[in-house]
């Protein structure tokens, strides 16, 4: 029982980790519904066909099948393909095209794993032994899955409207004057960087289950889903469909990180099978259909060059940038590259000038989507890569040329060329203390004792910021209770980080009741609105919008007990659950008040709009050691600093944090989606697809830094769910670059495989 009061900035144990690790989660796959029966999808085996099932009647006839159904299904029916909502436009200034991304395919196969056909049947035995019976004739087409050959206007097409596979275009910034400046520049680095493809592999895979009212025709879907209100729209406006006849339930997520954000072909299908047969319908991703068919990250190819004067101070900043979006567009295969990179790219230095080209490229690949971070790797990674690359070029220490060129505090707030504005932040001290923790004086030391032992030790260094956010807007609802509870609704969603346990925190400070009083209930469309968990928005939107609603709450409860004890409001004062006339002991408790009303409760709905983004930043340091007999990677030491705000359970920070560092380094040192030019996904499974293990990182040398509390919302947190991520990508691939570098390696794109550093290090001996 959690009796006491919570406090912000008091580290507590998740409230959430009791059941979860008495294997009480409430996932989508432990759910069963009586009379549900399984969906199977068939999934296209190429990249790039024309196709014809050929004997779905036969397969409707076999043992426990209740339906075969195909695209052909779904358009007689009217179900319109998944929505593309942002207005980002292509060369020439239509908007943004693909083909439509249809929960079946349309006469064509466009990326391995794309939905062809589902086979429904009374138990997943019999789904999956008919699904292997129906014959899928394939006319095969030439497939691009290359990021550079796609972009050739002579490449196979995807989209038939196009001329080429442009699907989307953009630039910022005076093309002609960053270029005056470079031709006078001192000093030009340039560099030609990929930001490889990865999954994002969440502990529970996707699932669903659809259930159907059979007198009124309501469904209900229970999904794994980072927004459940997003979802619900989406699905709503795919099926045409009353918002009042769907209802969707998120319970425990186990794990998000982006890839639960979108809106995928078996949302639709599994409600789709559910309004045709009248019956619940479960469908549960295996590992490989994860690997195929979900969305996956990252996958940009930047020439990156910045122009400095001969004290190493940056002039300008040039990036042109070709982002995958793979074989359809989805809503972030656009923001990201577009909307979201340009806000970050600068980092926390201080740039007179910048021109960024970014064209989205169509592939025959999986499509592209939010992972995490989503963006602001993107942007951050070859801003920090050129920082390292031009310190030796100028032979300026690391170190110091980041000090030469970032913001300083006195410059807050900071408008970016972007246009973004940074509210708070001490950069340069950030980097100091990063840099002390770290000891980076003594780290000749440990390269010489690294040398002794014949190995190669590099040392990596990042700096970074990190736009939060996304919507600002957010719902709550508070509502007491007779029995003794305050239940709080809220439109955000949990998948792992701790929001069952920071809003119990707050809402039990502010309202100066026990923890265990409380009751937080999140994921119902049915309860709850809002707009759920994505871009770090959890807590600096929905958190801040909770204090705001405890406001509203209080004020109602005060106006309620006015009149109960026949007071007046300016009268009242509230403290330790009770509602009290000043200066007398005549007071009725919080609950007692509840129950003295009809409905024997009572609450208030508080919709607000938090003020700007929220801007955490950090500065993170890594040292790995090769081995150069085998190009082995180690990563032996990490240390970081972040700015996080005002923090309202520490413990949570420090875990969202090193979680993310760890998924950063995961990208850096060992993980790859990869297809070949036919278009065959070659990593569909963990035994091609490193993931990173507890064996294959250091214990964390974490501090935060909390003496510039974010200045656009009441709570003053930034949010901090991606940083780790942002930070320790380039920190970890700036350490690989400089542990070979005194080998004649000039070259380095991750993943540290170590096949490929051995190649690089034979390479440059030759």
């Amino acid at each position: 029982m959690n009796t006491v009061i919570g406090k912000s900035g008091q580290t507590m144990h998740r409230l959430e980790d009791d059941r979860l690790l008495r294997g009480k989660g409430r996932f989508v796959d432990n759910l069963n519904i009586t009379g549900q029966v399984y969906l199977h999808v068939v999934r296209s085996y190429c990249g790039n066909a024309k196709i014809n099932i050929l004997n779905s009647d036969s397969v409707k006839n076999m043992s426990g099948v209740l339906a075969v159904f195909t695209g052909e299904d779904l358009i007689s029916d009217g179900i319109l393909p998944i929505p593309v909502t942002l207005p980002y436009k292509r060369p020439g200034g239509k908007l943004a095209l693909s083909e439509p991304y249809h929960a079946l395919a349309q006469g064509m196969v466009r990326f391995v794993g794309q939905p062809v056909a589902i086979v429904v049947a009374e138990t997943r035995e019999q789904a999956i032994e008919a699904a292997e019976c129906l014959e899928v004739e394939y006319k095969e087409y030439p497939a691009v899955t290359d990021l550079l050959k796609a972009a050739n206007p002579t490449a196979p097409r995807l989209c038939a409207e196009l001329p080429d596979n442009i699907a989307a275009a953009e630039s910022l910034g005076n093309a002609k004057q960053v270029d005056e400046i470079f031709s006078t520049a001192h000093h030009i680095t340039r560099m030609d960087l990929i930001n490889n493809r990865v999954v994002g592999s969440p502990l529970e895979p996707r699932g669903l289950l659809c259930d159907i009212d059979q007198d009124e025709g309501t469904l209900t879907l229970h999904a794994s889903h980072q927004s459940a209100t997003r979802l619900h729209d989406f699905l709503c406006s795919v099926f045409q469909l009353n918002p009042e006849l769907l209802r969707v339930i998120v319970r425990d997520i186990g794990g998000g990180f982006g890839t639960k954000v979108a809106v995928y072909p078996e949302d639709i299908l599994v409600v789709f099978a559910t309004k045709k047969l009248k019956r619940p319908v479960k469908w549960t991703a295996t590992r490989t259909e994860e690997f195929q068919a979900s969305v996956h990250g990252r996958d940009h190819r930047n020439v990156a060059e910045l122009a400095f004067d001969s004290e190493g101070t940056i002039l300008a900043l040039r990036v042109n940038t070709l982002a995958n979006t793979g074989a359809y567009l989805i809503n972030p295969a656009l923001l990201i590259p577009l909307g979201l990179m340009c806000k970050v790219i600068t980092s926390v230095y201080h740039i007179p000038a910048m021109y960024l080209d970014t064209r989205c490229v169509l592939t025959n690949t999986a499509p592209i989507g939010a992972y995490r971070g989503a963006g602001r790797p993107e942007g951050i990674y070859p801003m920090e890569r050129l920082m390292d690359m031009a310190s030796r070029e100028m032979g300026i220490d690391p170190v110091t040329i980041r000090k030469n060129n970032i913001i300083p505090s006195e410059s807050l707030p900071y408008k970016t060329l972007a246009g973004e504005v940074f509210d708070s932040g001490n950069f340069p001290v950030v980097l100091e203390k990063a840099v002390k923790l770290m000891d980076w004086d003594g780290f000749p030391l440990r390269k010489a004792e690294s040398d002794r032992r014949g190995m190669l030790r590099g040392r990596g260094l990042a700096c970074y910021i990190e736009w939060t956010g996304g919507d600002l807007s957010e719902t709550v609802r508070i509502e007491a209770q007779s029995d003794g509870k305050v239940t709080l609704f809220s439109g955000t969603q949990n998948m792992g980080q701790g929001l069952e346990t920071v809003f119990t925190q707050l809402l039990s400070e502010k309202l100066q009741i026990s923890m265990d009083s409380i009751k937080v209930v999140l994921g119902d469309t049915k309860l709850v609105k809002g707009m759920g968990s994505f871009g770090s928005r959890s807590l600096f939107v929905g958190g801040s919008v909770l204090l705001e609603g405890t406001n509203d709450f209080l004020q109602k409860g005060k106006e309620l007990a006015a009149e109960v004890l026949e007071a007046a409001v300016a009268d009242l004062l509230y403290k330790n659950g009770r509602f009290e006339v000043t200066g007398t002991s005549i007071g009725v408790g919080l609950f007692e008040l509840a129950a003295k009303q009809t409905e024997q409760s009572f609450s208030t709905e508080t919709v607000k709009t938090v003020e700007g983004r929220s801007w955490p930043n950090g500065c993170h340091i890594a040292e790995v050691e090769i081995d150069p007999e085998t190009g082995n990677v180690r990563l032996v030491r990490y240390g970081n600093v972040d700015d996080a705000g005002n923090m309202i359970n520490p413990m949570i920070v420090d875990g969202q944090i090193k979680g993310g560092i760890s998924q950063g380094a995961g990208q850096a040192l060992l993980e790859h989606s990869v297809y070949d030019p036919e278009g065959q996904l070659l990593t569909a499974s963990f035994l091609d697809y490193a993931m990173p293990r507890a064996d294959d990182l250091p214990v964390f040398d974490s501090a935060t830094y909390t003496d510039a509390p974010c200045q656009t919302n009441p709570l003053g947190a930034k949010g901090v769910g991606e940083i780790g991520t942002v930070g320790s990508i380039p920190t970890v691939a700036n350490a690989i670059l400089d542990a070979l570098w005194d080998q004649g390696v000039r070259k380095f794109d991750m993943p540290a495989h170590p096949q490929k550093i051995w190649q690089l290090l034979q390479d440059a001996k030759n």
